[in-house]
């Protein structure tokens, strides 16, 4: 099993490693240090089916449970196990047979709104556009490195509230609507499994500074946003038929870039849980 960088910020790439087998003792102990290591894993390659993502998400942790709306539950989803979610813009009798389906999707953290969020993400490509629908990933850990001292000084201690309406893949889109979730959580966190700082804010679901005036907040939050999406901190992934990409959600954010609507594109989702709240 080799390991290598994706980019300088971010990533590793993980070859020789068939997750429909089952995987010695010395390779899971490899992968989990990868991972906490480079944040963003890719097992490219794969044949998976759906109880194979689910045993590589065990290497993780804890499965997550998924929500799955009922405007996103066609019978599709009666052949999908727990823990399976899809990601796709294939409509039957014009309703999507999965979540969040059309265009680009801002910067964001997976479940920020809940409490606990979830520790991490596991996506498989099984069918991709020509051209777009790629995933951006930021880091956290790079984004919190690099800031003046006097910034971090003024963040310590603050807190920011995400907001999420379910299906939004822009700020703004909510229409009104009651939001799916919404929570509180420090503005940097530190990751309990490795002890490093990272910011935890994101264009998508943070909507404001706790305790601050909208004009402080504002500038806190836009500075941050620009901040955190430096090319610098990135690695933009083009997919893959046959992708797996994990990745750690304490630390690193992720965006999806525009397709072209009349092309197929079919991922499946699944996710760990964490054991503690942002901290």
């Amino acid at each position: 099993m080799k390991i290598s960088p994706l980019a300088p910020a971010i990533g590793g790439r993980i070859e020789g490693c068939d997750l429909t087998q089952t995987l010695e003792a010395t390779q899971i102990r490899q992968i989990q240090k990868a991972f906490l290591e480079h944040a963003v894993l890719l097992f490219p390659g794969q044949t998976l089916a759906h109880q194979d993502q689910l045993n590589a998400a065990r290497i993780f942790g804890e499965s997550g449970t998924l929500h799955r709306p009922r405007e996103f539950q066609p019978k599709a989803y009666e052949s999908l196990p727990d823990g399976i979610m899809m990601i796709s813009n294939i409509r039957e009798d014009g309703v999507p047979i999965g979540s969040l389906p059309d265009g680009e999707m801002m910067f964001h953290h997976d479940m920020i709104h809940r409490e606990i969020p979830d520790k991490a993400t596991l996506l498989y490509a099984v069918e991709i556009p020509s051209v777009g629908g790629d995933t951006w990933f930021a880091s956290g850990y790079a984004a919190y490195d690099t800031l003046s001292d006097k910034w971090k000084r003024r963040l310590e201690g603050l807190s920011a509230r995400h907001v999420y309406h379910y299906g939004s893949t822009q700020k703004g889109d909510e229409k009104g609507t009651p939001a799916f979730g919404e929570a509180a959580h420090p503005i940097v966190r530190t990751n309990h499994e490795t002890g490093r700082k990272c910011l935890y804010v994101n264009r998508l679901m943070t909507v404001g500074v706790v305790g601050l005036e909208a004009t402080e907040s504002d500038e806190i939050l836009n500075f941050l946003f620009d901040h955190c999406e430096q090319d610098a901190f990135v690695y933009k992934h083009q997919w893959t038929i046959g992708d797996l990409i994990v990745w750690d959600n304490r630390c690193s954010m992720h965006a999806r870039t525009d397709f072209p609507g009349g092309e197929r594109r079919l991922l499946f989702r699944t996710t760990v849980k964490d054991t503690q709240a942002p901290a």
